[in-house]
């Protein structure tokens, strides 16, 4: 079991931590990695491209494929051309989706207020455009040097940590989360266990949700329970008017039903 880890590891060291889930995995890179130990082509990451298909083939003593093509130019590195997201902020309605999408936390604002990219840390992974309701963020190339191989080595250990910062604090907030989750549901569990091999990552600690006091009930229950609560109001209201024993037997009886329901 450690070597496998330690595996799954070492395919996480090469890929390039955009966590931008084009490879199908939507949660990150560390769940494509654990793909590719159970056998899934090593071809898949498209911001990588063919230098990392073809690291992962070394590594893996597998043959080399042709790595999944890019929408965006290759580089002189032969990867695709990098590209950052920025937002049109004079068209920002504050929504704050995409801040919750981000895997980086590369985007700062608040809810109603204008909200900002930091270029720096951004991956260009899109994840922040398709939830946008106002369609005001644009991808653009990013125009610095291609960095060196030491340079790619350290962006990716921090994006890293980054993005276990990001599962750690989103796993803090389902707790009283009550809208929907704007990017994908995250295998916390599989980043708990590898934070708990490695002191180069924040560890990640599985947050126990309450479980609900509410009974659940079936539809059949739910109806046989309104009709009891009707009956119970009515002779409520009777013998409120008039005292009746049967009707005080009747009300004794239908609730002694409702309490067996569960009510």
């Amino acid at each position: 079991m450690n070597s496998q880890i330690a595996l799954i590891q070492n395919i996480d060291a090469l890929l390039p931590q955009t966590q931008c889930g084009l490879c199908g995995h939507r949660d990150g890179c560390l769940p494509y990695a654990k793909s590719i130990v159970a056998g899934e082509d090593a071809n898949k990451c498209v911001p990588g491209g063919q230098p990392v298909a073809d690291a992962l083939a070394d590594l893996l003593a597998r043959p080399k494929l042709k790595a999944e093509e890019s929408v965006w130019p290759i580089q002189s590195d032969g990867r695709p051309q990098r590209m950052k997201a920025i937002i049109r902020e004079d068209e920002c309605i504050g929504c704050a989706k995409c801040i919750s999408a981000c895997p980086v936390d590369a985007i700062i604002g608040s809810g109603k207020l204008m909200h900002s990219i930091l270029t720096d840390l951004c991956t260009g992974c899109e994840l922040c455009i398709p939830p946008c309701p106002v369609d005001c963020i644009d991808l653009v190339e990013d125009t610095k040097e291609i960095p060196t191989e030491i340079i790619r080595i350290q962006e990716q250990n921090d994006l890293r940590q980054r993005y276990y910062s990001h599962i750690q604090r989103e796993e803090k907030r389902s707790i009283h989360r009550k809208g929907p989750i704007v990017r994908a549901e995250i295998d916390t569990e599989l980043f708990a266990q590898f934070s708990a091999h490695t002191s180069n990552v924040p560890e990640i600690k599985r947050i126990e949700k309450a479980k609900p006091t509410v009974i659940q009930q079936d539809a059949k229950t739910t109806i046989e329970l309104a009709k009891l609560r009707t009956q119970i109001k009515k002779l409520e209201k009777q013998l409120s008017v008039r005292e009746d024993a049967n009707k005080r037997t009747q009300l004794d009886e239908l609730n002694k039903q409702l309490t067996a329901l569960g009510a």
